[in-house]
């Protein structure tokens, strides 16, 4: 089977960087740097994370997007020759499902690709699930995973979800 590559996406601080080194079985190329700006935390994604993960006999590339607007040139690069979609946004950061949703139509308007949202920190109560999210996006909640970016098993659900939903579609062609 041919490599499926997988972009993960989101604004800044969303978890792409911790999902990516959760679940790759290679060790993760990244492209952190100390943030110039007041962000949350002290070093960012600038370019982009790469890792691999083997799903039964499939391999996935997984590729990790800048999740600062500075850097949405990165987001097209990124997405090009993508198959899926992986958007992740913080459950305890309501105020970023604004940003959240300019970066997700920007993509998948450019790249219509097969979508999941990631909703991190589940972990952390209180925090929105999936039932909260779904709305706010105008999504059917199949399409919504609550995660633990830090727990494999978690980390793995919305990408097996992703590979379902783009296993419906290629049956639908």
């Amino acid at each position: 089977m041919e490599p499926l590559k997988i972009v993960v996406t989101g604004p800044v601080g969303a978890g792409k960087s911790t999902l990516i080194r959760t679940l790759s079985e290679t060790e993760v190329v990244d492209t952190d740097a100390l943030t110039s700006e007041n962000i949350g935390k002290e070093t960012t994604t600038v370019a982009m994370d790469y890792g691999t993960l083997h799903l039964g006999d499939q391999l996935l590339y997984l590729f990790g997007t800048p999740g600062q607007d500075r850097f949405d040139f990165m987001w097209d690069v990124l997405s090009d020759g993508a198959l899926g979609l992986l958007m992740l946004i913080r459950g305890d950061k309501p105020e970023d499902f604004v940003a959240a949703r300019k970066q997700l139509d920007y993509i998948t308007s450019r790249h219509p690709v097969p979508y999941v949202m990631g909703v991190t920190r589940q972990d952390r109560p209180p925090v929105w699930g999936p039932e909260e999210v779904a709305p706010f996006f105008g999504l059917p909640l199949q399409r919504v995973v609550g995660i633990n970016a830090t727990d494999p098993q978690s980390a793995a659900t919305p990408l097996i979800r992703l590979l379902e939903l783009m296993l419906e579609d290629q049956r639908a062609v």
